[in-house]
């Protein structure tokens, strides 16, 4: 069934939309959407999985444990591997950031 990554989005967003496209064999792809979000005061994201992640819309800055915070526009990517300690620090509250997430080995 066709689907598109830019539609489908609630009107209100009251929390971050995290929803699974397609899961099988330790791979899981996942959309995540957005708008002024961010990961709470303290609190890191410290996957036991890689995670390579495109930004398809929007902006976003993450931050990583002891390193330079890094600013991402539409069709940045990057890999994180396992146990890389990252959070995300801003999200444009004016547009949907649309991210595109490729968890393996989940």
């Amino acid at each position: 069934m066709k689907n598109n990554l830019f539609e489908h989005i609630p009107e209100e967003l009251p929390e971050e939309l995290f929803e699974t496209l397609q899961e099988s064999r330790g791979v899981k792809i996942e959309r995540i959407v957005s708008r002024g979000h961010t990961t709470p005061p303290g609190e890191w994201y410290d996957q036991a999985w890689d995670e390579w992640v495109v930004l398809l819309s929007g902006s976003a800055v993450l931050e990583f444990a002891g390193e330079s915070p890094v600013t991402l526009h539409a069709g940045d990517y990057l890999m994180l591997p396992f146990g890389y300690r990252h959070r995300v620090a801003w999200t444009d509250p004016d547009v949907d950031t649309i991210w595109l997430a490729v968890h393996v080995n989940v």
